[in-house]
């Protein structure tokens, strides 16, 4: 049985590191989205303040299997 996928985009901010932006974005996601396969990591930016970084901010895109409906009999 062929498998289809949806991808959604999630923006997630960190003010620990760009990995820590990643893996936030995956726990909350997670909450409400079953059967993740995957995560791609679209844009990489930075908030600046007094010439220091601030927070980390990452865009994701989100991959997950759709769930079929069990055929009726």
């Amino acid at each position: 049985m062929a498998t289809v996928a949806k991808v959604i985009e999630l923006v997630a901010t960190s003010d620990k590191s760009f990995e820590d932006a990643v893996q936030q974005g995956l726990a909350v996601a997670s909450e409400t989205i079953r059967g993740i396969t995957g995560l791609d990591v679209i844009n990489w930016t930075c908030s600046v303040k007094d010439n220091r970084i601030v927070s980390y901010k990452v865009t994701l895109h989100v991959a997950f299997a759709i769930e079929r409906a069990a055929k009726k009999k």
